[in-house]
């Protein structure tokens, strides 16, 4: 189960708990895209405890729509950094 809470001062903090899937991914896009009037937002994944492949695929596209990941697990890092890689080489 993922629980998302969020603030905001100037900058939009997310804060991510738990566990995230594909069921989440819908959630976050909507309160991402809501969130996006032209402020920072940044996703705390500090108690991020499981991933699967949707969320890091996520993930990796929230980065390059510039959303800043704080926290980020080892892990989590190494698997989007593989994605780029991977998905780099299938062009």
């Amino acid at each position: 189960m993922l629980k998302i809470t969020r603030a905001g001062n100037g900058e939009v903090v997310i804060k991510l708990s738990g566990r995230m899937d594909s069921e989440n991914i819908g959630e976050l896009e909507t309160l991402v895209r809501k969130e996006a009037d032209g402020r920072r937002i940044v996703l705390d994944l500090k108690d991020l405890t499981l991933v699967d492949q949707d969320a890091v695929s996520f993930l990796k596209r929230c980065e390059a729509d510039d959303i800043t990941l704080k926290n980020c697990p080892a892990y989590i890092r190494e698997w989007i950094r593989r994605e780029r890689k991977t998905r780099g080489r299938k062009k």
